[in-house]
């Protein structure tokens, strides 16, 4: 470095210095009160108190009416066919058809004033899954490389974690909107580096990644010769090629799979018992929330299940309920009442059971959230399949829920109008969540990240929601 180069840095250090300086003079008192409260609350309402984070996404917009708001004495038509249940908490009512979860209702939080202004699938669930709004909203765009990336992309990256075989893992992926990939579930700019894991059906019989089993004919010495003949190949390229670096990210996450039999055990749902089993369901989301269970026993930091994979499998597969979604435009009270709601009342209740009965609950943070809610207005949609009514897409209000990790079970925030259409309360929203995931972590979510220009991106937008 010239000496020039290092008197510029110096004086600009020290430039630096004196603005802030002469800022702290002149700032009147109640914003400097107000940055110390901001540094405070990064510190403080569960601030790192989760070693794990596990999300579970209701792909395709979940009713707030049906599941966690339910309005009993609005009109039929407002209301809905489905009645109220009050919960093991006073004054706390579910759906019907959740009877085991309002038994649990002590155990997890309501967040009833979620809001944004996302009307449609594919950039709602990229704004649930980034945290920021996409450049086409309320549309369904195809995943991109400039896209925002993925919370548990943004995870590898700011604190990548050596116990599993990744920081962040996706298990019943990828969501499907309704058949092809949604955006917000992949890198975008930060590259394939830092693609999360992804798992699909644990129910299809395969393993839960391919080739993860050491085949009996390759033993140690020809397994270590063919690593030396790749790493040879290897060299042949550009070392800056973008693909090369990606391929040669990826082998490296293989051969750390093969290397790790902990992990491989992790990964095998026949090594838990067959009541287990039952008791999550023999069904995709049961068994998908069940993998996660263990994945947080082997301590990955973040991990998100697809609850469904499809966000409106119905249409194309009226008789398979494997394929159901919660985008209920029409026939929602046969859809829910036969399948969905039964099927989500057991495996989110086993799923939050079975972490607090192993201890777990305590330093894992859980969430459950869609997209967005359902309108406050049952009717027959002419342009959607199904013979009886059901209800519009409605991100004005919606529910989710938290439990664990300092969650004050039984805890309802926020409110909505008599019709559960709109808050009359503080507004949360998506990049709200984002933000209590990485506080939750212990991560300043006001902090960055950066793409592979060194561009340096907010890890999010919102605030961890205190309350």
């Amino acid at each position: 470095m010239r000496r020039r180069d290092c008197l510029s840095i110096a004086s600009g250090a020290g430039l630096a210095w004196w603005a802030e300086a002469l800022r702290l003079r002149l700032a009147p008192a109640a914003d400097l009160a107000s940055d110390a409260a901001s540094r405070a609350v990064n510190r403080a309402d569960g601030f790192g108190r989760a070693k794990s984070v596990l999300v579970v996404v209701a792909n395709g917009g979940q009713s707030q009416l049906e599941t966690f708001d339910p309005r009993p004495d609005a009109p039929l038509e407002v209301r809905g066919e489905f009645g109220a249940i009050e919960s093991s908490v006073p004054g706390t009512f579910l759906c019907e058809h959740l009877p085991q979860l309002a038994r649990l209702a002590d155990r997890y939080a309501i967040v009833k004033s979620m809001s944004h202004e996302d009307l449609d699938h594919g950039s709602a669930l990229y704004l649930a899954l980034t945290g920021q709004y996409h450049v086409r909203r309320s549309s369904n765009p195809a995943p991109r490389e400039i896209d925002h990336p993925f919370y548990g992309s943004v995870l590898e990256q700011v604190r990548p974690s050596a116990k599993f075989l990744r920081t962040s893992v996706l298990v019943n992926g990828p969501a499907l909107v309704p058949f092809e990939p949604g955006p917000g579930q992949y890198p975008g700019l930060l590259g394939r580096r830092f693609d999360s894991l992804m798992i699909g059906d644990m129910t299809s019989g395969q393993a839960a990644v391919e080739g993860l089993e050491r085949l009996d004919e390759l033993d140690s010495q020809r397994h270590s010769r063919r690593r030396r003949l790749l790493q040879q190949l290897e060299r042949t390229q550009s070392p800056s090629s973008q693909p090369a670096f990606e391929m040669q990210s990826i082998y490296q996450q293989a051969y750390a799979m093969l290397d790790r039999p902990a992990a491989r055990d992790a990964l095998d749902l026949e090594r838990e018992r067959p009541e287990t089993r039952e008791r999550y369901g023999r069904h995709r989301p049961g068994q998908a929330c069940l993998l996660a269970r263990r994945l947080v026993e082997a301590e990955v930091p973040l991990v998100t299940v697809m609850w469904n994979h499809s966000n409106r499998g119905q249409d194309r597969y009226p008789d398979d309920e494997e394929q159901f979604g919660w985008d209920t435009h029409n026939d929602i009270f046969d859809v829910m009442g036969r399948s969905l709601l039964p099927r989500f009342d057991q495996s989110f209740s086993a799923l939050l059971e079975d972490l607090d009965q192993r201890g777990l609950l305590a330093t894992t943070l859980v969430i459950c959230m869609g997209e967005f809610g359902r309108a406050p207005l049952v009717a027959l949609e002419s342009r959607f399949a199904g013979a009886t009514a059901g209800r519009k897409h409605w991100p004005a209000a919606y529910s989710i829920v938290m439990a664990g990790a300092g969650v004050r079970g039984g805890a309802t925030i926020g409110a909505t109008d008599r019709h559960a259409a709109y808050p009359t309360s503080t507004k949360y929203g998506p990049w709200d969540v984002t933000a209590t995931i990485f506080h939750a972590l212990g991560i300043d979510p006001s902090g960055h990240f950066y793409d592979s220009t060194n561009r340096p991106f907010a890890i999010s937008s919102g605030k961890p929601i205190a309350a």
